[in-house]
């Protein structure tokens, strides 16, 4: 296809903007011309991140020696060439902006040829042509960028830090990867491979070249089609999630597109099988007739509108639920060996967050305290002599609730604040349980009236503000491993790993490099809860990808919440008076006794005034 320069009528009419914001951006650029080419084959190479220099090699179709020069001028083409052509985009580079931006703020060569003759090679600088000539006869084209914002000192100080900037990129080729899995891609950064894709077209290769084979093996595919829409991809099972949104993919006739209605339906198409605040991994693509869609909208061509938005936002959403419908969702476990403590050398209680109370690591024996208080632990033995041995096992459904463990072991629940009662009684005044309704409830009454009160909601308050004081209080000591740990992160995870490697080991966390985008962990701190320590492992590795930071108050108020909502009594679990007056006590005494650590209310109050008008006792 020649190339030629597009009228003032036409350019007018394309959404222009500056397409080069960082490194990431002309790779973008680049990397979509040579699939634009018709590549089967397109290598990337970068240093420091791409600011020093950004190598793209492809088997594409070349350009003839006429048009390369003209390539570089602004709004020049050959993707389009009348207004009618905007609305029938089938290629992901139309605007003829990239090329000539990317020059003017570089030192650029290109070699590039049909195969048939002699390449050509061309040299600019900030833009202007330095030198000209002939290149070897390989089919396809090099384009060398170096120097990046070399004339512009301004961008350079919006630049971030190279490990930052080459995640930029390594999220990007993930994307074109996905978009395009018949394509064989190959990127390094000062010659260290970043990634490879098999280029065979099939997704799930490529899915787990990127995320790993645990995620893969977990995802499922979906497909659908309809007059105006083909569906098609996979989706995590909902036990697979992230702390981001980040996560999600989709593609549309090809190309990756950010768009919040989609990806609010793919959120709601997971309805209440995704935990609060965690995303789900999905790869969508959606093929329709161009007509139908906009790309036009946004220079960097990230953005889409849609004429029929809202068919294809329900269907996507009714694909997900009925692929759900259709398919067991009950977690494998699979075969690993637990992590195994190296014994303590002294004796000494520490916390068990499976019970909300203190026990000793090995038996632990005391004098049962308070003889008239039921047990309603199943894992507590009893001896002749009067002692209880503590046993660790799994949580079943007779699981205690925290007043009894903590009387038992002579240990009060912990409140965040100090109240006194006369605050107690004006926050929340002595509720007196009647009963229970569901085995979920609790009903109770005083003076005021009448309370409905979640008892799942309630311990989750409880539990959490216990948890969350023990959790500050907890130094950084760090706990050895006799069998570590074994975890698979994505490529773009590990850059983050081996850049703040240094902060992980003052946190208490050593990842040693297993091959293969796996890593082994000899230590954690002892702060981690038992059972949580891959969650909050990789909670870690997340918040460093997205505030390039560790905060371990934050990591351990998740941990706290964690607990907190895994640990409580659930629905159908029915208590005596007792156990429902020592929890309502027990809520009165902290903090914010009003809601759940997830902003879920606890209790719901109807005055005696509001029941006798129920009941037309007051008119």
């Amino acid at each position: 296809m020649k190339i030629f320069q597009m009228p003032d009528s036409l350019a007018n009419k394309i959404a222009a903007g500056e397409v080069v914001e960082r490194p990431a951006s002309v790779v973008k650029e680049l990397v979509e011309n040579s699939i634009d080419a018709g590549s089967t084959w397109i290598k990337i190479d970068v240093m420091e991140a791409g600011l020093e220099e950004i190598k793209i090699t492809d088997d594409g179709e070349g350009m003839a020696e006429e048009d390369v020069e003209r390539a570089f001028l602004r709004h020049a083409t050959s993707k389009i060439r009348s207004e009618s052509d905007l609305f029938h985009v089938n290629t992901l580079g139309f605007r003829g902006e990239a090329l000539a931006s990317i020059a003017s703020v570089s030192r650029l060569t290109i070699k590039t040829s049909q195969g048939e003759a002699a390449g050509t090679f061309l040299s600019l600088e900030g833009g202007i042509v330095k030198e000209r000539g002939k290149a070897d006869a390989r089919k396809g084209t090099e384009i060398t960028i170096s120097d990046l914002f070399y004339n512009t000192p301004a961008r350079l100080k919006y630049m971030k830090t190279i490990h930052t900037e080459l995640g930029h990129i390594t999220d990007l080729l993930n994307r074109l990867a996905l978009s395009h899995p018949e394509i064989r891609f190959e990127a390094t950064h000062k010659g260290k491979t970043l990634f490879k894709t098999p280029g065979t077209g099939d997704m799930l290769q490529v899915i787990a070249q990127i995320y790993g084979m645990g995620v893969a093996r977990k995802m499922l595919p979906i497909e659908q089609e309809t007059l105006d829409f083909k569906i098609s991809g996979y989706i995590a099972k909902p036990e697979i999630t992230r702390a981001s949104r980040s996560y999600i993919s989709i593609i549309l006739n090809g190309r990756y597109i950010k768009s919040i209605p989609l990806t609010q339906a793919i959120i709601r198409g997971y309805h209440t099988l995704l935990p609060i605040g965690r995303s789900p991994i999905v790869v969508i693509q959606i093929e329709m007739d161009p007509i139908l869609v906009d790309v036009n909208v946004h220079p960097t061509k990230l953005e889409a509108r849609f004429s029929k938005d809202k068919e294809l936002f329900i269907l996507v959403e009714q694909l997900i639920q009925n692929t759900f419908r259709q398919t067991r969702l009950i977690p494998e476990i699979e075969q690993k060996q637990k992590p195994v403590e190296r014994p303590k050398t002294s004796f000494q209680p520490t916390l068990d967050f499976d019970r909300g109370a203190f026990v000793a690591k090995e038996t632990m024996s005391f004098s049962t305290k308070q003889q008239n208080v039921k047990n309603y632990d199943s894992d507590t033995k009893v001896d002749n002599s009067g002692s209880r041995e503590i046993v660790q096992t799994e949580d079943n459904n007779n699981d205690e609730i925290a007043v009894d463990l903590f009387e038992q072991l002579d240990v009060q629940p912990i409140s965040t604040g100090i109240v006194d009662s006369l605050a107690t009684e004006q926050r929340v005044p002595t509720m007196y349980p009647i009963g229970q309704l569901h085995g979920t409830y609790i009903l109770a009454q005083n003076e005021n009236g009448f309370y409905m009160i979640d008892q799942h909601a309630a311990q989750e308050r409880i539990k959490y503000e216990f948890f969350k004081k023990k959790l500050g209080q907890t130094s950084n000591e760090v706990q050895e491993l006799l069998i570590p740990m074994t975890f698979e992160f994505s490529r773009q995870e590990s850059i983050f790993i081996e850049h703040y490697k240094d902060e992980l080991v003052q946190v208490g966390l050593l990842f040693e490099n297993f091959g293969n985008q796996s890593y082994i962990i000899r230590s954690y701190p002892n702060w981690f809860p038992k059972g949580f320590e891959e969650e909050i492992i990789r909670e870690m590795i997340e918040q460093i990808m997205q505030d390039e930071r560790i905060n371990v108050e934050s990591i351990r108020e998740e941990a706290a919440i964690l607990m907190s909502c895994k640990r409580s009594i659930k629905a159908n679990h029915y208590l005596n008076n007792d156990d429902m007056f020592r929890l309502l006590e027990d809520l009165r005494k902290t903090t914010d006794p009003f809601t759940c650590p997830h902003g879920r209310p606890i209790i719901v109050h109807f005055t005696t005034y509001e029941l006798e008008k129920m009941f037309k006792r007051v008119m």
